[in-house]
C-alpha cells in the first residue's frame, strides 16, 4: 500500500505510467483484429457498416461505465468506500442494462438506427442482433473499470498491460477460428469483443480482489456516503455526454465541404493516427490523481517532460517520410487521400500539443473533487468547435478535412484555457501558485461555489 512519506523518482512514475500507456494503445489493436476479421466475410461492406454503427452507439453507453475507473482511483481508499462504490456501480450497471435491452429488443432501437442513423430495415435488424451481444460487453467493461481503479490506486498498473495482452491473444486466436471456418457476420465482431473483454475483466477482478483484501476497513479520508460518489461521478457523466457530441458534429459539418468524401476520409485517417499517439498519454490524469497530493512538484515536472512527446512524434510523422510510409504501406492510403491526410495531420499538431495538459488539469479537478468544472470546460470545447466549424464551412469550404482538425484542436485549446483559468483563480484566491494547489484550499473554495 502507498505511503504518503515515500520518496518519489522519475523511475517510479515511468513504471506507473508506461503500462497504462501501453494498455491504452493496445485497445486500438483489439479493434484492428475485429475489423481485419470482418473484412474477410461475404458482403463485407454491409457487415462492417452494421458492426460500426452498433459499436458507435455502444461506445456512448459504455463510456458511462468507463468513468468508474477515475471515480474509483480518486475516491476508494478503504474497504468501506469500495463497498459504497460497488453499490453505486451496481445501480449504474442496472440502468445501463435497461437502456441497452430497450435498444436491442424494442422499437427504441428501430427509431435510433432507422431514423437517427438513417439505415434501412435489413441493416436495423442486423445492428440490433449485434447489439444484443454488446449488452454483455457493457457488463464486463463496467466491472473491469471498477476493478482497474483499485489496481491503479495501488500502482500495480502492469496488470492493465498484462490483461490487455492476454485479451489480444485470445481475441486473435478466436478471430483465426472464425476466419478458418468461414463463419463471419456482424455478430462475429461482437463475439470476439465480448470474449476479449470478459478475459480482461476476469484478470482485473482477480488482482483487485487481492488488493482490496489488504486495504484498511476505514481510511482517515474515507468516503462516508453515496452522495460523495454522486457529486464526483455525475459531473463527469454530464461532461462526457457533451464530449460525445463533438465527433458527430464534425462529421455533419464535413458533409458541407466542397469534397465530402475526401473531407471525411482524410479527417478520419488523420484522426486515427493522432489518437494512436494520444492514447498512450490519455492516463496523465492518473499520474495526478495518485501522486500529486504528496509530490506536486515532481508531478508537474514529469508532465512537462512527457507532455510534449505526442507533439514531437506527430510532427515527425507530418514533416518527414516516416508519416507517408506509415500511411501508404501500413494503412494502405494512397493518391490524393494520402496527401490530404498528411495535410490534416499537420493541423492536429495543435491538438497533440494541448491534449496532455488538458488531461493534467482534469486530473487536478479529480484530486480536489472539482469535477463540476468539467461540465463548463467541455461545454466551452463544444461551443468553440461549433463556431470554428461554422466559420470554416462558410469562408473556406475547400479546406475539407482540415476544417475538422482545426475545429477540434481549437475546441480542446478552449477547454485548456477554461480549466486552467479556474484552477489559477482558485489559487489566486488563496495566494498560492498554480501548480502548488493544496487540497484544503481547493475544498474550501469548492464549498464556497458549491454549497451543500
Amino acid at each position: 500500500m502507498k505511503k504518503a512519506t515515500e520518496a518519489l523518482d522519475y523511475k517510479t512514475l515511468l513504471v506507473f505510467f508506461i503500462p497504462l500507456g501501453f494498455s491504452a494503445s493496445l485497445v486500438t489493436m483489439s479493434h484492428l483484429i475485429i475489423n481485419s476479421t470482418l473484412v474477410r466475410g461475404e458482403n463485407s461492406e454491409f457487415i462492417i457498416a452494421s458492426y460500426t454503427i452498433a459499436l458507435s452507439f455502444f461506445g456512448m453507453i459504455e463510456r458511462l461505465g468507463v468513468l468508474l475507473r477515475q471515480t474509483c482511483s480518486s475516491l476508494v481508499r478503504d474497504r468501506y468506500s469500495f463497498k459504497l462504490l460497488s453499490k453505486f456501480a451496481l445501480y449504474l450497471l442496472t440502468t445501463l442494462m435497461l437502456i441497452s435491452v430497450a435498444i436491442a429488443y424494442t422499437s427504441v432501437g428501430d427509431f435510433i438506427f432507422a431514423t437517427i442513423y438513417g439505415v434501412n430495415a435489413q441493416m436495423v435488424a442486423t445492428i440490433k442482433g449485434i447489439y444484443q451481444i454488446l449488452i454483455f460487453v457493457t457488463v464486463f467493461s463496467t466491472l473491469r473499470c471498477l476493478c482497474q481503479g483499485v489496481i491503479i490506486y495501488h500502482r500495480q498498473t502492469k496488470w492493465l498491460t498484462i490483461g490487455m495482452g492476454i485479451r489480444l491473444a485470445v481475441m486473435y486466436g478466436l478471430a483465426m477460428v472464425f476466419i478458418h471456418t468461414g463463419q463471419i457476420s456482424g455478430k462475429t465482431g461482437a463475439v470476439i469483443f465480448l470474449v476479449g473483454m470478459a478475459i480482461e475483466c476476469l484478470i482485473s477482478f482477480l488482482e483487485a480482489r487481492k488488493l482490496v483484501s489488504h486495504m484498511p476497513e476505514k481510511h482517515e479520508r474515507q468516503v462516508e456516503s453515496q452522495r460523495v460518489i454522486s457529486r464526483f461521478y455525475f459531473p463527469l457523466m454530464f461532461s462526457s455526454v457533451i464530449t460525445v457530441m463533438i465527433g458527430p458534429a464534425i462529421n455533419v459539418f464535413l458533409g458541407k465541404t466542397s469534397d465530402i468524401e475526401l473531407a471525411i476520409a482524410s479527417y478520419a485517417v488523420a484522426l486515427s493516427v493522432t489518437q494512436l499517439f494520444l492514447s498512450f498519454f490519455s492516463y496523465t490524469h492518473q499520474i495526478v490523481i495518485n501522486f500529486y497530493e504528496d509530490h506536486s512538484e515532481k508531478v508537474k515536472k514529469f508532465t512537462f517532460l512527457v507532455g510534449f512527446l505526442p507533439f514531437i512524434l506527430i510532427a515527425l510523422f507530418s514533416f518527414t517520410p516516416m508519416g507517408r510510409f506509415f500511411l501508404e504501406e501500413i494503412m494502405g492510403v494512397e493518391g490524393r487521400l494520402l496527401m490530404a491526410s498528411l495535410d490534416v495531420l499537420k493541423v492536429f499538431l495543435l491538438m497533440a500539443l494541448v491534449f496532455p495538459f488538458v488531461d493534467y488539469f482534469n486530473g487536478l479537478l479529480m484530486v480536489h473533487k472539482q469535477t463540476k468544472v468539467t461540465i463548463v470546460s467541455q461545454a466551452s470545447n463544444l461551443i468553440v468547435t461549433f463556431i470554428c466549424l461554422m466559420v470554416g464551412i462558410r469562408i473556406a469550404a475547400e479546406w475539407n478535412g482540415v476544417i475538422g482538425a482545426f475545429a477540434q484542436s481549437m475546441g480542446l485549446l478552449a477547454e485548456l484555457v477554461v480549466v486552467s483559468s479556474i484552477i489559477h483563480a482558485l489559487n489566486r484566491s488563496r495566494g498560492k501558485g498554480s501548480f502548488n494547489l493544496k487540497k484544503d484550499s481547493v475544498e474550501k473554495g469548492y464549498e464556497k461555489v458549491n454549497p451543500s
